[in-house]
């Protein structure tokens, strides 16, 4: 299926979003401090929903990702994060420049400066020229093959473990519990495991829950034995 993409006011997507605020309120774009600039994407976010727009799910998507670089920022080793950002500051770079250039040309479009050729082939070179270390070979086939069996190659089932069984990743769920307490209504707690497949799920869904409290994101509201989670509105 087509992914359908909005246009929301002036912003083509998060990224140009993110580039707006970091150009208004003049933040050097290579040292962007997540915690003053993520509050406000989640208000511009909140604006448009109060405006009846439809926001499209990028938008909440960037807004889950940037509560999550917050947070792990406030962990004691911050080297996670650190890499984060710099992915982060990374893709805002290169979105940038492709603004840039893609003006140019719109520009140069309109003046009609530019050139027309048939298309021609380019004869490709199909060598493989990378260089590796024949001692990083010997050393992954060791510890593929395991020490009581070196002389023979490995089966397919020494690696079957690993990639069949699915890891749920605790910002893929911050996402989803976004998406879900949205609206603002009170959700059980309970409700949120109803439709999990497997415990890494569950675990993931678990640590989000933390996670958003931690930045009070989210407010969590015990009752006896009911617990009721709500998105913070006004955070």
């Amino acid at each position: 299926m087509e992914k359908l993409s909005f246009k929301l006011e002036c912003f083509e997507g998060p990224m140009d979003l993110l580039l707006h605020l970091v150009n208004k309120r003049k933040l050097n774009i290579n040292d962007i401090p997540i915690s003053e600039i993520v509050d406000q994407y989640i208000e511009c976010v909140r604006n448009m929903q109060e405006e009846n727009m439809e926001v499209a799910s990028e938008f909440l998507e960037m807004a889950a990702r940037l509560v999550y670089i917050k947070t792990v920022s406030l962990l004691p080793s911050p080297n996670e994060a650190e890499e984060l950002k710099r992915e982060l500051v990374g893709q805002l770079l290169e979105y940038r420049d492709c603004k840039i250039m893609a003006a140019k040309l719109s520009q140069m479009a309109k003046g009609g400066d530019y050139l027309l050729r048939d298309p021609m082939e380019i004869p490709r070179d199909m060598t493989y020229k990378r260089q590796h270390n024949a001692m990083e070979l010997v050393e992954k086939y060791m510890e593929a093959v395991g020490r009581g069996q070196r002389n023979i190659p490995p089966s397919e089932a020494t690696f079957r473990p690993l990639v069949s069984k699915k890891i749920v990743s605790v910002a893929s769920k911050i996402v989803y519990l976004l998406r879900r307490l949205w609206s603002g209504e009170k959700v059980e707690f309970d409700s949120l495991f109803v439709q999990c497949k497997s415990r890494s799920e569950m675990v993931a869904i678990f640590l989000a829950v933390l996670e958003l409290s931690k930045v009070n994101r989210i407010n969590v509201d015990t009752d006896n034995d009911d617990v009721q989670i709500q998105i913070v509105k006004g955070s």
